[in-house]
């Protein structure tokens, strides 16, 4: 699908940006309470709500749920944002969850604490390359995962989260269309098994989920006999065979929530073990290991753009109404069709 060359450039653009990703967390980082209380005051005197994924640090969901904000996968954070009365939603996550809350609310103001928190995934997949491959494929519907620019959504006929894709894909296998995948391979590949659907992958990867190993996860098992491993689709084929439970942040909270196992190995984020430890305090949540050579000491099952997310910057951006984001007219209403088309799919 891809040549040498091309592979190369967007592999090392993905690692350029997590340099930068690394070199920000280096900073010192202000978190105390003085500066909670100055985010409380700003959010009620700007009429604005804090939507946080389930992947941002603990302090950041925690404020979130004090506040009436939300903890929330990225189609339910914008959701959530375009159904509040607040005029001014304050999103922390990284880039593209900023440009859905926008596209979905065009009316509202969208803050993010910064801007540089972006996504392996969305940096992979750029536009001008995404858009020349699906004009080679002018047969396929083209279905692109939420986690990819406002301009990618745009080129595509529909958008999906991992709790809904295999649902849309098996709507359309029935309806007998053929498929290009963008930008998650793992995603992709899981979704093509399990629904036998004629599918395209793009050749993208998260760098947290792709670093996860079978190996350490079974071996993770020999200490744990008893343990159920819950496993995101966005992991690599080996570790989704190992998986009891595979599926979204939200299903795989659900899961650790209903399952009588007292123990659990966790293959995505550790923002999420926030929510598990809240829902069942008597359970234990293990991190799965990673290994590899994209691994470091922010990328080992936490994503360095989203530990960008501070309660400083937060702050700031409230004060100063710095990190907006804007999406023209024209991407905004094109961006729309794919998402509300699997808003509409949603609902049936």
């Amino acid at each position: 699908m891809f040549d040498t060359s091309t592979k190369a450039t967007l592999r090392n653009t993905v690692q350029q940006y997590l340099a930068e990703a690394e070199k920000s967390l280096e900073s010192p980082v202000v978190d105390n309470e003085q500066i909670r209380q100055e985010i409380k005051q700003l959010l009620k005197q700007k009429n604005a709500v804090l939507v946080a994924h389930y992947y941002t640090d603990d302090a950041i969901q925690e404020l979130a749920e004090e506040t009436g904000g939300v903890i929330a996968d990225s189609l339910e954070m914008a959701r959530f944002g375009a159904n509040h009365e607040a005029q001014t939603l304050v999103v922390a996550g990284v880039k593209f969850m900023g440009e859905t809350a926008k596209i979905l609310s065009p009316e509202k103001t969208i803050l993010m604490p910064t801007l540089e928190a972006t996504c392996s995934l969305d940096i992979g997949c750029p536009i001008d390359e995404f858009s020349a491959f699906c004009d080679q494929h002018p047969d396929r519907t083209v279905v692109v995962y939420a986690n990819t620019s406002a301009a990618v959504k745009a080129r595509a006929d529909w958008v999906v989260t991992s709790s809904i894709a295999l649902d849309v894909v098996n709507h359309l296998v029935d309806q007998g269309e053929k498929i290009i995948w963008a930008p998650d391979q793992h995603l992709g590949g899981y979704i093509q098994r399990e629904t036998g659907a004629d599918m395209i992958l793009w050749d993208g990867a998260c760098i947290v989920h792709e670093e996860f190993k079978a190996k350490g996860i079974l071996d993770l098992k020999a200490i744990y006999p008893d343990a159920a491993v819950l496993v995101h689709p966005e992991s690599p084929e080996s570790v989704v065979e190992v998986a009891d439970v595979v599926g979204s942040t939200s299903q795989l909270l659900k899961a650790s929530k209903s399952m009588p196992n007292s123990t659990y190995i966790v293959a995505t984020d550790r923002g999420i073990f926030y929510k598990m430890k809240q829902a069942s305090p008597d359970k234990r949540f293990v991190e799965a290991p990673t290994a590899g050579s994209g691994a470091n000491c922010r990328s080992c099952a936490h994503c360095p753009w989203m530990a960008l997310n501070s309660l400083e910057l937060l702050r700031n951006s409230l004060r100063d109404t710095s990190g907006q984001i804007e999406v023209s007219d024209v991407l905004r209403e094109k961006a729309l069709i794919p998402l509300q088309r699997m808003l509409n799919f949603n609902k049936a």
